[in-house]
């Protein structure tokens, strides 16, 4: 990134401090990159002449602030949107979770999708689970408590209603066994949403260890996926420290593809699958090794299109 002049400095740190006064919020663990080029977007969009204008502008118009600060919430998600990262989970994470919940023969499989959005991760992994635990007698139960900050978003994942063009990415027998259609919309079916529970939860509450609807935390999967690069590194790892202490020993954080370089910075969590960005938290078990290259695992992963 280019330094900033000290005058451009300035006038972004003028509007901090403005969105600290009226909206509460402390925008300061953002990425210096990210957060400009949104306050410059804006700045235009506002008509505003400067920075400086904008600061001025968002001290006197409370719709304004809160504009700027939806626009930094980025949600754009999808189903299945990592393909190759879903089908590790579909052919080896999961199954795994699923033959050590069999071994204590007790309890539940606990995942926690965190930064959620509009709830189609959370979903999409409630579908693979849904499929492979049904085939066990009696099956598995499970359990995914999916986070994010923006109420919108949340609403909009508990509904769990999604129009036709949304759902590109699913299989079709995913979309007959887990959809209800509901007009030009598909609707999650009832047996998925007895599973998954969405919060508002904030990564950075440093007086939290995990969503409250979670009781206790401890999870056996965890995924933080496109959320990381738009935190300052040293944000990236609390919020790291937090999700990894978060989960079982063994346990997976599954984060994007873009941000698997961030995390073997993460005491306590070691890479098991690049670049896919699949970790493994504290020690492997005994018989297995960190797979660091996904060549090593490309010959049993099937991606199935039906």
């Amino acid at each position: 990134m280019t330094p900033q002049s000290s005058d451009e400095g300035s006038s972004v740190a003028a509007i901090i401090g403005v969105l600290r006064s009226v909206q509460g919020l402390d925008l300061t663990p953002y990425d210096e990159s990210f957060l400009c080029k949104a306050i410059d977007k804006r700045v235009q969009a506002t008509g505003s002449r400067s920075r400086e204008d904008y600061a001025a502008l968002l001290a006197e118009q409370r719709a304004e602030a809160e504009t700027l600060t939806r626009s930094l919430r980025i949600s754009y998600t999808d189903f299945f949107r990592n393909p190759l990262a879903f089908a590790l989970l579909e052919q080896r994470i999961l199954p795994a979770l699923i033959a050590a919940r069999e071994q204590v023969g007790h309890g539940e499989i606990r995942v926690w999708s965190a930064g959620c959005a509009a709830g189609q991760e959370a979903w999409s992994v409630a579908m693979l689970l849904d499929e492979l635990t049904q085939a066990h007698e009696p099956p598995l139960a499970y359990r995914i408590f999916a986070s994010d900050l923006a109420e919108p978003e949340l609403a909009v994942g508990r509904a769990g209603e999604y129009p036709a063009n949304a759902l590109g990415n699913v299989r079709q027998r995913h979309l007959h066994a887990c959809f209800c259609q509901h007009g030009d919309n598909f609707a999650i079916a009832p047996r998925l949403r007895a599973r998954v529970d969405f919060s508002a939860y904030d990564l950075l509450d440093e007086g939290s260890s995990s969503p409250q609807a979670s009781i206790y935390g401890v999870f056996e999967l965890s995924l933080c996926c496109n959320l990381l690069f738009y935190y300052r590194p040293a944000v990236q790892q609390r919020i790291l420290a937090k999700i990894c202490r978060a989960l079982t020993p063994g346990g997976y954080l599954v984060t994007g593809e873009t941000e698997h370089e961030i995390v073997p910075n993460t005491r306590g969590c070691a890479p098991w699958c690049r670049p896919q960005g699949c970790f493994k938290n504290r020690e492997f078990p005994s018989d297995e090794e960190p797979r660091t290259d996904i060549r090593c695992v490309s010959r049993d992963i099937r991606v199935a299109c039906c």
